[in-house]
């Protein structure tokens, strides 16, 4: 007989979004369960740059910045999908979310001097102050446990190690050019490789991964039972109609008794073959698109339909999209590599199947991923190619393949990159149009040698420079593609998440398709439609929502549940 399991609270997801409400129901003595179905926690949150876009934190407003300009700005990002009620409620919560997890779980958070929003040149764009990144860890802080957090994306570390956006990753950048970059990046391999041989990983965790270790112990501290390899089956209405609980399978099989209600954290869907030709435009047979994340499987939207629940795709981009690499490890392990940084440096050209250039490559990933979409419309495939001279591959390399002196067999090998001496012979391996390859790359080198763009605007904001290299000049997004042997990496659509999502209401409620909340289930993070509409503010815009989202029903949960007679359990 399958066994049945009492809780107040039962989080479908142990993700940010679904760990921030675990950790505030708890801190209100309420009884949490976190149903994971991987083996490992975290999520895509655990494998991300753990940036979270908070306007309003304290160091913003201790700055001038203030929230008439943070709503500005997301006014303009999205004016035709702009939710006014659900940015009030997220600008509302933003200062009583992080203080709360200040103050009261582990996590603690940096406070960059620089980390410019996506859109530089919109009205209430800032330069800092927005957004934060969670503090290293020693992961140590876990025991036995912390191998059980979902380890870091292997493509994107360098050789184990994870760089940060900013100073950390700049010195990685000028390794070769600099003896104190050499220095510093010695010492943060060897003491990666000394733990991972002592421990199984290495011990000092950085970015999502970071925050997700401090969630996790802070959600055993306060007694949340954290199941992994969990999936949840069904979800279970009682006779009024309202979820009341779920069957679970894998590890925890049976059905668990959620009292106040079921939050669904599972992530976004753009893993689910058939919700992805239903909803994204640009994979009509559910075969060209890529994505990285980690359990974004579309589960938090098959368990919502079957409760009459709805996909709200009002927004003003179905996903936040990252150009990728796909490429196979020699073992046969299809890989990718998501494109969120290099394509903006000095040197380096995108190009489409005819060998011209179709954007701005030094935008925001979603921003860029966007031009491609859009330049590919119509088209069988959406692709380009990223290319670099022997002189850039050299000093930056071009993502995964790194630059001098590492050895590129490897690359090659696993189809990542392209080599040719030629620009006519790089085209001709790649399968495009040599002519138009040349004449590109003819009429871009004068303008980038005078550090201009005047086709597309490349390194004409500080957010561009932010994605450069900031010593180059006069442009530190700008060089010509010069001699040869010249290198490509091919790019193909992938995503950091969903915008699109589970329809709610302000409250974070799943609603019908008419607007009437279904009972005793709420959504958040990339379970939920986008409270930014579909805009992409700047770093960390699914993690800092997730955070304010979650947090709040994860606060508001009990209150909901009491407003239709239901009330929590005695204190445990």
């Amino acid at each position: 007989m399958a066994r049945t399991v009492e809780c107040d609270v039962l989080v479908i997801g142990s993700g940010v979004a679904g760990m921030a409400a675990a950790l505030k129901a708890a801190s209100q003595g309420l009884s949490v369960i976190v149903a994971e179905k991987d083996r490992h926690f975290g999520g895509t949150t655990a494998i991300s740059a753990g940036w979270a876009w908070v306007p309003g934190n304290k160091a913003g407003t201790a700055a001038g910045d203030t929230r008439a300009e943070a709503e500005q700005y997301l006014r303009h990002l999205a004016p035709d999908t702009f939710n006014a009620e659900g940015v009030a409620q997220f600008l509302d919560t933003v200062p009583e979310a992080i203080s709360f997890f200040e103050n009261e779980t582990d996590v603690k958070f940096a406070y960059p001097e620089k980390a410019p929003d996506y859109q530089m040149d919109l009205p209430g764009a800032k330069l800092a102050g927005r957004a934060i990144i969670p503090q290293d860890v020693d992961a140590r802080i876990l025991g036995d446990k912390r191998l059980l957090i979902q380890p870091y994306l292997s493509s994107y570390t360098v050789f184990g190690y994870m760089p940060q956006v900013g100073p950390d990753i700049n010195e990685f950048f000028h390794v070769n050019q600099s003896l104190k970059s050499f220095t510093y990046v010695a010492r943060k391999l060897l003491r990666t490789w000394f733990d991972t041989a002592r421990y199984g990983r290495s011990v000092l965790r950085s970015n999502g991964n970071a925050l997700m270790i401090r969630m996790a112990k802070s959600a055993y501290d306060a007694g949340v039972r954290m199941w992994k390899s969990t999936p949840v089956l069904s979800l279970v209405r009682d006779d009024d109609g309202a979820v009341s609980g779920a069957v679970l399978g894998g590890e925890h099989a049976g059905t668990v008794h959620a009292r106040l209600g079921v939050i669904l954290a599972a992530g976004g869907f753009s893993g689910d073959k058939e919700l992805r030709r239903q909803y994204f435009p640009h994979d009509p047979q559910g075969d060209d698109h890529f994505t990285p994340t980690v359990g974004h499987d579309g589960d938090a939207a098959r368990l919502a339909l079957a409760a009459g629940g709805h996909i709200d795709n009002s927004v003003f981009s179905v996903g936040s999209w990252a150009p990728v690499t796909v490429f196979r490890y020699l073992n046969g392990r299809q890989r990718l590599f998501p494109h969120l940084r290099a394509i903006g440096l000095p040197g380096l050209v995108a190009v489409d199947r005819d060998g011209k250039r179709f954007g701005n490559e030094a935008l925001s990933y979603h921003d860029f991923g966007g031009q491609m979409i859009r330049h590919n419309a119509g088209k069988d495939k959406t692709f380009g190619y990223v290319i670099g001279d022997a002189k850039t591959m050299h000093k930056y390399g071009i993502g995964y393949a790194k630059p001098w002196p590492m050895p590129r067999g490897y690359f090659y090998k696993t189809g990542y990159l392209v080599k040719a001496g030629s620009l006519e012979g790089l085209a001709a391996k790649l399968g495009i149009d040599a002519a138009a390859l040349q004449q590109t790359v003819a009429e871009f080198n004068p303008h980038a040698e005078a550090g201009r763009d005047p086709d597309f605007g490349r390194g004409s904001t500080l957010y561009n420079h932010f994605r450069g290299d900031m010593e180059h000049r006069p442009n530190p997004n700008l060089a010509p593609v010069g001699k040869g042997p010249y290198y490509a990496a091919k790019i193909q659509m992938g995503d950091l998440g969903t915008f699109a999502g589970v329809g709610v209401n302000a409250r974070s409620e799943v609603v019908t398709a008419e607007g009437t909340r279904i009972l005793g289930l709420l959504a958040v993070g990339s379970a939920a439609v986008s409270v930014f509409g579909g805009g992409y503010p700047g770093y960390g815009s699914h993690i800092g929502p997730a955070l304010v989202f979650g947090y709040r029903a994860g606060r508001d949960i009990a209150k909901l549940a009491a407003e239709r007679g239901v009330e929590r359990a005695a204190a445990v």
